[in-house]
């Protein structure tokens, strides 16, 4: 009877293991480090702490708002982005080989420490194509 128990105790320590990621701006400059939880995304880490992160279509990969930027030792621990991400990613700006959308990026425990670099802009098809009206 002790052996499921002590398992069970360490299947939920593990789980609870939070990964330290680095939100950076263009210039490279900190924005913010924080923890999060094994499973997360990028996009809905950065909206629960309040980083600048769009994420216009809400991680339905229908936008390039959440490009992020990644070092290549952690873009290469990545799963290969789908063709839906390819095709929004190919709208982002300033669009580089380690490029990815935020809302694909799921963290494992590999990813411990990444740094994150959120582009000096983003396009949004939605908002951005529509010129201002002066009056």
């Amino acid at each position: 009877m002790l052996a499921p128990k002590i398992r069970h105790t360490a299947a939920a320590f593990t789980s609870l293991c939070l990964i330290k990621i680095h939100f950076r701006d263009a210039k490279g400059d900190l924005v913010k480090t924080v923890e999060a939880n094994e499973g997360d995304d990028l996009l809905s880490i950065a909206h629960e702490y309040d980083i600048d992160l769009e994420g216009a279509c809400e991680g339905s990969v229908a936008c390039s708002t959440c490009h992020v930027i990644l070092p290549p030792e952690y873009y290469d621990l990545l799963p290969e982005p789908d063709d839906d991400e390819n095709d929004m990613l190919d709208m982002a700006f300033g669009l580089t080989d380690t490029s990815r959308l935020g809302c694909q990026v799921k963290l494992t425990r590999e990813l411990d420490g990444m740094t994150a670099t959120l582009p000096a802009a983003t396009r949004n098809m939605f908002v951005d194509g529509k010129k201002p009206t002066h009056h």
